[in-house]
C-alpha cells in the first residue's frame, strides 16, 4: 500500500477518518515529520525522498511546484489535491477509492485532483 504525508494545513479530520476506514494506512502529518513552516519545495523534496504521496489543500503554490517537478523530470511520488470546499465525507470516499483501487506504481509522477 502506498505511503502518504499530509501537508501542514491538511484537514486532519480527513486523516482520522481514513485511518478508521483503512487501519493499515501509512500516513504521517507534516508537523510530525518536522516539516512545519517549510517551503513547499522542501516539503515536496522530503516527500520524494521518503517515497510518500503528498495530500494537500494548497492550490495556490503546491500544485505549481509539483507540476514544475514533473516538467523538470524530478521525482514526484504523487500528489493528491483536495479542495478546501470538498465535503469531508466526499474527500474520504474518493481517497479510499484511490487508495484501494490503485497499485503503488500508479502514483509516481502523477497529480490527482478530487473530486473524482
Amino acid at each position: 500500500m502506498q505511503r502518504f504525508v499530509a501537508d501542514e494545513n491538511f484537514d486532519l479530520r480527513i486523516i482520522r477518518i481514513l485511518r478508521q476506514r483503512i487501519p493499515d494506512l501509512d500516513v504521517v502529518e507534516a508537523q510530525a515529520a518536522g516539516l512545519r513552516a517549510l517551503h513547499d519545495t522542501v516539503v515536496l523534496a522530503w516527500a520524494a525522498d521518503a517515497g510518500r504521496v503528498l495530500l494537500t489543500h494548497d492550490q495556490d503554490t503546491m500544485l505549481g511546484y509539483a507540476h514544475a517537478r514533473l516538467l523538470a523530470g524530478v521525482a514526484l511520488p504523487g500528489l493528491v489535491y483536495v479542495p478546501w470546499d470538498l465535503p469531508i465525507a466526499r474527500a474520504v470516499e474518493d481517497l479510499v477509492l484511490l487508495i484501494q483501487a490503485s497499485r503503488d506504481d500508479e502514483w509516481e509522477y502523477r497529480v490527482h485532483y478530487l473530486p473524482l
